[in-house]
């Protein structure tokens, strides 16, 4: 068996765990929000991340499109409802909401829960919730310190977008990286380096980040890792904060053409110093999404800001 096919299991088996273990969550009684969050206390800094979720500040009606909290039932992705039922059936039955799922890159027109928005001023409509976290939240064990790892940078994706697709062409080659797609369907391509796992990965220095369609799916297990981040400045953002991270403090940066790649590999090569601090920076980033009790009590917050400025469009809809 490939190594890709054994990957591809593991993460299977792992999925129809999740499956099986949510399906019975989301069947318990659970506390209502109001009970839930009675005794927490809401210091500045957990104010200050609410309100970066859910940015706010005025009342609203949802849209004729909304949907009922008891009426919320699965459509396409488990993940994604299985994540925001978990935050909704805590509120009252009689709640409305709007919600898009997937790789939301517009911002909609009327305050919705999504996954993800883009990183700009007037995003407001784009409320923040931790939507398909199976994929994007799992972290891997790293025990190798930076500097006992390969000195080189390295990606593994898909190119069907041409941001990506000029990044390989670019780097494909490099002595100074492992760079290369693993695109069944283009294996006649000399850019084609087959499936590479996240442990092997994890045995260079350099982690590059691309952004696909939203955000980058390797940029929360690799900033959790002892390999250093370096990509272009985010233009999404999810539950992770992308906006808020800190070029030189928590990634390195590269330019948009990605053509100064080379040339940070090489200075980082001879500051590691400078590497690990950065490094040891985005691992103390991570960290605050790692509380599972702690990440509940903000998206809990982050609905009912949502719930207690939205109207609904429909007064009989406030009949318990």
């Amino acid at each position: 068996m490939s190594k890709k096919d054994l990957a591809y299991l593991k993460k299977r088996f792992a999925r129809i765990r999740y499956y099986i273990g949510e399906t019975f969550e989301l069947k318990k009684k659970v506390s209502s929000v109001d009970t839930l969050l009675s005794e927490v206390s809401l210091t500045p800094d957990l104010q200050a991340r609410v309100n970066y979720y859910c940015q706010l500040n005025e009342p609203f009606i949802v849209s004729s499109r909304a949907v009922r909290n008891d009426k919320f039932v699965r459509t396409k992705s488990f993940a994604y409802f299985a994540d925001l039922k978990r935050i909704t059936r805590h509120f009252p039955d009689y709640y409305r909401f709007d919600y898009l799922f997937g790789d939301v890159v517009d911002i909609p027109s009327v305050p919705t829960f999504v996954k993800s928005r883009p990183i700009c001023n007037g995003n407001e409509n784009s409320v923040l919730l931790k939507l398909n976290a199976i994929r994007h939240y799992q972290f891997v064990e790293d025990t190798k310190p930076f500097g006992d790892k390969l000195p080189l940078a390295v990606w593994r994706g898909m190119v069907y977008h041409q941001h990506r697709r000029e990044f390989v062409d670019r780097y494909y080659e490099s002595k100074f990286a492992n760079i290369g797609h693993n695109d069944d369907s283009l294996v006649h391509e000399p850019a084609y380096k087959g499936f590479m796992s996240i442990q092997e990965q994890l045995n260079h220095r350099y982690i590059v980040s691309v952004e696909g369609k939203d955000v980058a799916t390797n940029l929360k297990w690799a900033m959790a890792s002892n390999s250093l981040v370096m990509m272009r400045k985010p233009k999404f953002e999810t539950w992770f904060m992308e906006g808020q991270l800190i070029a030189g403090v928590h990634y390195v940066e590269l330019k948009e053409d990605f053509s100064d790649l080379e040339e940070k590999v090489q200075f980082y090569n001879e500051h590691p110093q400078q590497a690990e601090i950065i490094v040891r920076n985005a691992q103390a980033y991570v960290k605050q999404f790692l509380d599972e009790k702690q990440e509940l009590i903000v998206s809990l917050l982050v609905a009912q800001k949502y719930f207690n400025l939205s109207q609904l469009s429909d007064t009989s809809y406030c009949q318990k």
